[in-house]
């Protein structure tokens, strides 16, 4: 049997994933819970192969940085995460937050069941809508102010102070897998490919003050 926990702010939604998920006899629904924080304090009892997780109408880039760390202080997870806007999601820094599936809330019962028993198995699981996003393309930062989050500002300000990976994680009391899931996510935003280059252009741009 694959163990699944469903993660959903609504009850409703998350009756209707727990019914769909059941209709496969080799799937059983272990629990369930209302957000991420709940998640992280069930996940390590209930032993999900699966976690089904409902984004639609409440994604927030946060979002993926905690299910990091919910697999950092657990175990490797295969994480489903449906959504409502697939061109919302940043798919490279959701891929590499350790999501295996993403899906549209169009979905039906018959694609979500596939992808329940797929990522159970160890594959990697993207509605062909979501695919087309990911169309080799430059990557123009019109922005980077706005686009960087406020923790990645801090982890690129510390970049200019000169402290590596270990110190980071030490002063902002994170793994050092998060840092540089963070650095990773600066320079793909930054479109650098080094720490240098980054403090390079955060300066210019005057997001680090040397």
């Amino acid at each position: 049997m694959i163990r699944v926990m469903v993660v959903a702010t609504s009850p409703v939604v998350r009756a209707g994933l727990s019914a769909v998920v059941t209709t496969n006899p080799r799937l059983t629904v272990v629990g369930s819970a209302s957000d991420l924080d709940v998640l992280a304090i069930e996940v390590g009892q209930l032993q999900p192969d699966v976690v089904l997780v409902d984004l639609s109408g409440n994604f927030q880039q946060a979002v993926w940085e905690k299910l990091l760390v919910i697999q950092e202080q657990q175990y490797p997870l295969g994480i489903i995460v449906i959504v409502e806007e697939l061109d919302s999601i940043d798919l490279e820094t959701a891929l590499r937050s350790g999501i295996r599936g993403i899906l549209p809330n169009i979905s039906t019962e018959l694609e979500i069941v596939a992808a329940v028993e797929a990522i159970a198995f160890g594959l990697l699981v993207l509605h062909p809508n979501a695919v087309e996003l990911l169309s080799i393309r430059e990557k123009v930062v019109t922005n980077p102010v706005q686009t960087l989050t406020p923790r990645e500002i801090e982890v690129l300000g510390m970049l200019g102070s000169g402290l590596g990976n270990k110190a980071i994680a030490k002063r902002l009391h994170i793994s050092e897998h998060t840092v540089k899931f963070h650095l990773s996510s600066i320079f793909q935003k930054l479109s650098v490919s080094s720490r240098t280059e980054a403090v390079a252009v955060g300066v210019r741009l005057g997001l680090i003050m040397l």
